[in-house]
């Protein structure tokens, strides 16, 4: 075990398979692909890997298969640097398979995963008080929604913090495993329609002060070309996105949250921490794959001196 971590993922981790394509395939014209290639996965997984790219000390709890396709979801992981000692194994196939069909022209995406993709989740008795606690912050998704309520509670009785992906609803339902854990959260950073779900407030700024009220302090809601819209007691803003050759948006949102947490870790204010996130998910998306374009702080900072903006 780490003897100090500066962030503790606790969530999803998935084996992407992505087919850049221009039309989706049908039975009478299965088409061509323009790209191909696999790739790290996941909401929380991903996040961990972009903020340990960028210099922060990780770790992930989750679950993984004992097969191929695991092994080649956890070498991201590795690779960057996130430590693994807390992942449980069982002892069957790789479930978080997905497929993930990105637009060749837009960089949109349409996902398609396993249809056992929630079998066996993460266990409260199975997750290490010490070991979660000893992070300042704990970043969670809607995965493994026991353990991550666990964990969430213990952070606060540390006096620590806790993030949340709430990810986008496109005007559909919250789920419902997300719903005990809003509360329990300290840094909300939602996508596009999540706040409109949550609180039936259409004004971005009214849902932003809705989802306060709920229990975090702070509160962003993304909003891909848009940019993001952050709302706290103090202060409300909008960070403008990044103009940049998209070839895949896969993980841009879970780039930004890993990014938002390394920006706390800095000291940076908000404004400060938003630009940060959001340049950092611009890069992201400059090439096939959810972790493939994650940058180093390096280039984020590279990136924003060639565009005018210093932070660092």
């Amino acid at each position: 075990m780490l003897s100090h971590l500066d962030i503790v993922g606790l969530g999803l981790a998935t084996l992407d398979v992505l087919l850049r394509i221009k039309n989706m395939p049908t039975w009478q014209d299965p088409g061509h692909l323009s790209a191909f290639g696999l790739d790290g996965g996941g909401m929380v997984g991903t996040a961990c890997v972009a903020a340990a790219r960028l210099g922060a000390r990780v770790g992930y709890v989750g679950t993984a298969g004992n097969d191929l396709a695991a092994d080649i979801k956890l070498r991201s992981f590795r690779e960057a640097g996130v430590d693994l000692s807390h992942l449980v194994v069982r002892d069957h196939a790789e479930p978080h398979v997905v497929i993930v069909y990105v637009d060749e022209e837009t960089g949109e995406r349409a996902f398609s995963g396993l249809r056992d993709f929630d079998v066996a989740p993460l266990r409260a008795s199975e997750i290490d008080r010490d070991y979660i606690t000893s992070a300042r912050y704990l970043h969670l998704d809607s995965f493994h929604t026991e353990a991550a309520i666990q964990a969430a509670k213990w952070m606060h009785e540390a006096g620590k913090l806790v993030s949340l992906d709430a990810s986008k609803t496109d005007g559909g339902p919250v789920p419902e495993r997300l719903l005990p854990l809003i509360p329990l959260t300290d840094i909300l950073i939602c996508g596009s329609g999540f706040g409109l779900s949550l609180t039936g407030k259409r004004d971005i700024w009214e849902a932003g002060r809705a989802m306060l009220a709920l229990g975090p302090r702070i509160v962003v809601q993304t909003e891909g070309e848009d940019g993001s819209y952050t709302t706290t007691a103090g202060e409300s803003f909008h960070t403008p996105a990044f103009k940049v050759n998209v070839v895949d948006t896969t993980g841009a949102g879970d780039v930004f949250h890993g990014a938002y947490l390394v920006g706390l870790l800095h000291g940076w204010d908000l404004r400060t921490t938003a630009l940060f996130a959001t340049a950092t998910a611009a890069l992201e998306c400059t090439k096939l794959g959810g972790r493939r374009a994650i940058p180093t702080y390096d280039e984020v900072i590279m990136f924003l001196h060639e565009r005018g903006i210093s932070i660092a």
